[in-house]
């Protein structure tokens, strides 16, 4: 009987559970049918075969059967699919979170930026101009030293000529006082002020971007042996007056209240007619509305022209810049410089010499010789005066700077007489003395200086 028959004949009888073909030994065949539970009876005979046996099982079964299979094979398809999708989801997750970051930090650094730009209120100039501007910061394009590095001369274009200020790296200014500077030009309009016209700050390199002036700085026409000859009296009348306007603008008229700090011949620069302006704010503070004075414990600035209570005692306020400013006008008028100055008789100083002929009546004598064919000789002993009312030692006595500048300008005006003027003068690199009388509490002894900076 052949394999189909015997399925034929499970299938003819209701009890059969299952069946299958015997082994045979001579080669034959058979059908072999079990009925009730299944027992293979060729395990009793010792029979080793390899052939199926074919279980009867209902429809419904054979249906639940393949459909547990069929989900057993999709769950064995879905689970390496799970795992590439979360794969794929952590990693998408990862990246965009790197990403984000990355995002966030740059735009944070963007706006960092522009904020500071922003602050400064005035253009940025990019690295690779101010570079080709001054070709490569070229030494023959060095025009002069500011306060905290070298000065150059730059070109735009050809037709806008520029000064750069480099920030010198070993000069002890700071991003800080950098950024004063830049901040405070940018807010001040007048012209007799210095004009910004950009910055750059690039890495450790920070740069100032002025206006250029072709005749340098006051210092170098006044103390010129040569060029000194060029400031008639009606000139040197004239930049007397226009620093004036300049500091009280800055000392009223501005939308700050300045304090320069280091007001100076050489900070005083010249256009192309002689107009004064002022420049080199990097020591600049502000002051609010009603305040009066300050103090530092790190006093910086310039022998000669640095009041004696800001000195000694870190003191500073608008009656300071009153004391540079005397010490500038009486420079201008004799043609001599308060640093440095000697006489046979006198102490190193100018404005001892110039206290010593004020009391003995001979004003006119500090006047520079080679005014003598053009001076106005009631405007040049009211600049005296004046002068000598603003480096008075008392920063009480001395006068404020729209007072000063009214004095300046007004012929026949009342002036009041002067009291002794503070000296502090640089006697050598290593020691500062005074040179006043025996009565002048500022000696020797009791003088506490730090930081000074020959600038």
């Amino acid at each position: 009987m052949s394999l189909s028959e015997c399925r034929a004949e499970c299938l003819r009888n209701c009890n059969c559970t299952a069946y299958a073909n015997p082994y045979i030994t001579n080669g034959g065949s058979g059908c072999l049918i079990w009925f009730g539970d299944l027992i293979d009876t060729r395990d009793f005979i010792g029979m080793d075969s390899k052939q199926n046996i074919y279980v009867r099982v209902s429809n419904s079964e054979i249906s639940e059967t393949e459909l547990s299979i069929d989900l057993e094979k999709e769950k064995g398809k879905k689970r390496p699919m799970k795992l590439i999708l979360t794969s794929m989801v952590s990693g998408v997750l990862v990246s965009g979170f790197i990403n984000g970051a990355i995002f966030l930090m740059t735009r944070r650094k963007r706006r960092a930026a522009q904020k500071k730009n922003e602050d400064l209120e005035l253009p940025v100039f990019k690295w690779t101009t101010i570079v080709t501007a001054t070709n490569n910061f070229s030494k023959e394009n060095v025009i002069g030293e500011g306060g905290f590095g070298p000065v150059y001369r730059g070109n735009l274009s050809a037709d806008e000529e520029i000064a750069v200020k480099r920030l010198s790296r070993t000069s002890g200014q700071g991003l800080e006082e950098f950024k004063t500077e830049v901040i405070l030009i940018a807010k001040l309009q007048h012209r007799n002020l210095i004009r910004l016209l950009g910055c750059c700050i690039e890495g450790e390199e920070r740069v100032l971007v002025y206006e250029y002036l072709p005749n340098k700085s006051l210092d170098c026409f006044v103390f010129d042996q040569n060029q000194r000859t060029l400031l008639t009296w009606p000139r040197r009348f004239d930049i007397i007056m226009g620093i004036a306007r300049g500091l009280l603008y800055l000392h009223c008229d501005s939308r700050l209240k300045i304090i320069h700090r280091d007001l100076k011949t050489s900070n005083i620069l010249l256009d192309g007619n002689l107009n004064p302006k002022i420049s080199d704010f990097g020591l600049a503070r502000t002051f609010g509305e009603n305040q009066a004075s300050a103090r530092t414990k790190r006093v910086v600035g310039t022998y000669g022209y640095m009041a004696p209570e800001y000195a000694m005692n870190g003191k500073f306020s608008v009656k300071s810049d009153i004391f540079s400013m005397g010490v500038v006008l009486l420079e201008i008028v004799s043609g001599k410089k308060n640093r440095g100055f000697d006489h046979c008789t006198h102490c190193h100083s100018l404005l001892e010499h110039a206290w010593l002929l004020w009391k003995e009546n001979k004003t006119l004598e500090l006047m520079d010789e080679c005014l003598n064919d053009t001076f106005v000789e009631s405007e040049v002993k009211r600049c005296i005066q004046v002068g000598l009312l603003c480096v008075q030692k008392c920063a009480e006595d001395r006068p404020v700077m729209s007072s000063v500048l009214f004095m300046l300008g007004t012929e026949g005006a009342i002036l009041p007489e002067p009291k002794e003027p503070g000296f502090l003068i640089e006697r050598s690199s290593s020691s500062v003395r005074s040179c006043t009388s025996a009565s002048s509490n500022y000696d020797k002894e009791t003088m506490s200086i730090t930081d000074l900076e020959a600038r």
